[in-house]
Formats: structure tokens, sequence, C-alpha cells
């Protein structure tokens, strides 16, 4: 029988005064965070002062007055303080593909040569980040870059001295799996390849050491557990070991040296500011930086802490239930070793994971038939696990999934 005090555990949650900062529907669970992070009230009240008062009343004297010119780099330090890094190694901008367009063509111009073309990534990473190697492996040919996928288990013994650069996502966007990025540095770097870490799942929910990892390149998410918004920036690390002869093939107008020279022949600005392109988006930078305001007063190994909580509790109440056994856990077992998020595969996931929207329960679902359960420390409550599985159990013995209107899958799922 399930003993779980759900009310105690809220009450002497460090984090619970975090949850009045978020704008959250009464009625609703929301177990996404891990997809799109719930709405801070500063992010709505700073995106209307960005645009009535700054836009609205200021226009272009916006980029000089209000500092809407160096927002990349504002953001960009904030966002360095959240993930091990220097203030002058991150800058926001782009998005996590194109950044990882630029940083993958930049690890070629490093350490590239005819013998070591191998980008190394594995089989179930992310499939955009998959997607951009194979672009850049039609960009420049395969005699410069070669997309090579092994198991994850696979990954530190497949670097060879073929290996430009070990591709990897800290935390499996499917299963969980937390990676470990420190470990596949090293072995990079003792084969003479660089470390390019994707961020989109860890950012925000977990304590990350770039710096002392040794990781050369990360991209990552603004908008999932940094919670600023749809479509919200990404933001792009470079290790300061790589600025001298950091380059990258996007040379766009912020990226110049001198923008407002407006010269005809391309000049590189230098270290991270190179990673810019076109201009910045203001009104979603601004979000990101408001957003980020949200972890001013509490630590992220606090927020490890309650995340790694929440979903033990999650794991505890749901293997207390007598259909238990129809879900299969596909998420390691010991919350250390995953993310902030369990994913579970049943035959039915997508109708089940509908059904649970239906009620007020937002959770999602992955191919081929994972029902993926997200936590975001920063608002989610203990009590909201216990309601959530009531709510499962009811779905589950009144077989509510079998209804007709769950058999057409939407266009996102």
């Amino acid at each position: 029988m399930n003993q779980i005090d759900y009310a105690r555990l809220d009450r002497d949650d460090p984090l619970a005064h975090k949850r009045e900062i978020f704008e959250l529907p009464n009625d609703t669970i929301y177990f996404d965070g891990n997809s799109l992070g719930a709405l801070p009230k500063i992010v709505a009240q700073t995106v209307n002062e960005t645009t009535r008062e700054q836009w609205g009343n200021d226009l272009i004297k916006s980029w000089n007055q209000h500092d809407w010119v160096n927002l990349p780099t504002i953001v960009g330090a904030k966002i360095a303080h959240l993930i091990g890094a220097q203030n002058n190694e991150v800058i926001c901008c782009d998005s996590i593909s194109v950044n990882l367009f630029k940083v993958i063509c930049a690890a070629i111009n490093a350490v590239g040569s005819e013998k070591r073309r191998v980008i190394l990534s594995t089989r179930d990473n992310f499939p955009t980040d998959l997607y951009m190697v194979q672009g850049v492996e039609s960009f420049l040919g395969q005699q410069r870059c070669e997309l090579k996928l092994v198991d994850e288990a696979e990954l530190v013994d497949a670097i060879d001295e073929r290996t430009v650069a070990v591709l990897a996502t800290e935390v499996n966007f499917r299963t969980g799996r937390r990676l470990d990025l420190q470990q596949l540095s090293q072995a990079a770097h003792a084969q003479g390849a660089l470390m390019i870490a994707d961020l989109a799942h860890s950012a925000g929910v977990m304590p990350i050491q770039l710096s002392q990892w040794q990781v050369d390149y990360a991209i990552g998410c603004t908008y999932k557990y940094l919670n600023a918004g749809p479509g919200a920036p990404a933001f792009v690390y470079v290790s300061q070991r790589h600025h001298a002869i950091l380059t990258q093939p996007l040379q766009g107008w912020f990226g110049h040296l001198n923008p407002f020279a407006f010269e005809p022949k391309y000049q590189s600005a230098k270290g991270i500011r190179q990673m810019l392109v076109g201009t910045p988006p203001v009104i979603s930078m601004q979000a990101v930086n408001a957003a980020l305001e949200c972890f001013n007063d509490v630590s992220l190994a606090q927020v490890r802490a309650k995340s790694m909580q929440l979903t033990h509790t999650f794991q505890q109440s749901l293997a207390a239930q007598d259909w238990s056994s129809d879900f299969e856990l596909i998420s390691p077992s010991h919350a250390e070793q995953r993310g902030s998020q369990l994913s579970y595969a049943h035959p039915n996931a997508y109708e089940i994971c509908q059904a649970l929207i239906e009620r007020g329960v937002i959770a999602d679902f992955r191919a081929p038939n994972y029902i993926r359960f997200g936590f975001a420390p920063l608002y989610n409550q203990f009590q909201e696990v216990e309601r959530a599985i009531a709510i499962l159990a009811d779905i589950m013995s009144t077989e509510a999934y079998r209804d007709p209107r769950w058999q057409t899958r939407s266009t996102v799922t």
C-alpha cells in the first residue's frame, strides 16, 4: 500500500515558494515542463513593457537606450552561471539547430583533416542534432564530415583517431538517461577529438560544470526548464581556449567586428560574439532575460534534489498500483542516472496520454509508444503527483483511453 505523505513533502519543500511566480491554470497538472516551461509572471510583464514602452514609446532609440544591442551577451552571461561557464563563453542567439551547425563547423575547422572527419553521436540522440550533422555532411562532403552513430553504451569505446567531435545530449529526450559529459570529454580529448554537448533537457534543472568538465562546445534551449516561452532563442557555449581559432561559416551582420561600419568585406568579431549572425530577436530575448530571474534565489543543487525526489515519488506511486505491470519504465530506475523525467512504454501510450490531457494532466507522447512525464521543480508539487496517479488509475480501470477520439493522432504529439 502507498504510504507516501505527499502533503508533508510539499510542506518541507524549500522551493515551494517559487510556484507563485508562475502563471499556472488552477485545473491543470502540468508535467510537460521538459518540453515547454510554464509562464513566469515577470516574463509577461517584461514582454508587455518591451512592446508598449520600449518599442512603442522609444522606438529605434531602444537599441541604445535599453541596450537591446547587447542583449545576446547580457543574457548569455546569465546563462553561463547556470552551466558552469565564464560570462564571455556563452551567447544567446538563433536556435539549437543553427547553433549546432556553427559549432560542428567550428570543430571541423579546429581539428578536422582528411583522416579525422567523423562526428560521433548516438542513435537515439534528438533527431535535429543528427539532421544538422547530415546537413554539414552534404554541405562539406564526406571527405570532411561523416556521421557515425552508435548506442549510448558504446559511445566512449567508439571514439578513435578518426573522430573530430563527440556530439552527445546530456539527458536523452526519450528515456531521460543522463550521460557523463566529463567522462566523454576526457575520452574525446585522449583521442585528440573535441566534445559537443547538447544541454536541451538539462540546463536549468541540474548543476552543470562545462568548464570543469572540459567541454569544448555546447548548445542549449531556453524554452524548457529556463521557461522563456515557445520558440525562445537558444544559447551556444564555446570554451575560451578555442576563441583564438574560432571560425564558423554563417558570417552575418551582428557577427562582424564593427557592424555599423557597413564594410563590404567580413571581419569577424572577437570571441563568442562571432557566433552571432543576424539581428537579435529582441522581444523573445527579453523574455529569456526575465525568465532567468526565476533562478536568482535558488541553487541548482536544490533544484536537482527536488527533481530526483519528484521522479522517485512518481515512480513509487505508479509502481504501487495494481495495473503498474502494464507500464514498462524505460528511464533508468535510479534517479541519479536520469534527468527530470520518467518515460513509460505502453501499447496504448498515445491514447492514454490524450485521456490524461482531457482530465487536466498534461504529459506528452513520444514515438513509438512512450508516455513522458516531465517534472519542473520550480513549480511542480508532490500533491500533483498524487492527484495525477489517481486520475491515471481511473483512466486505466475504466479503459477511458479506448475512446474513439484518441485513435487519430494530432499533428503535435
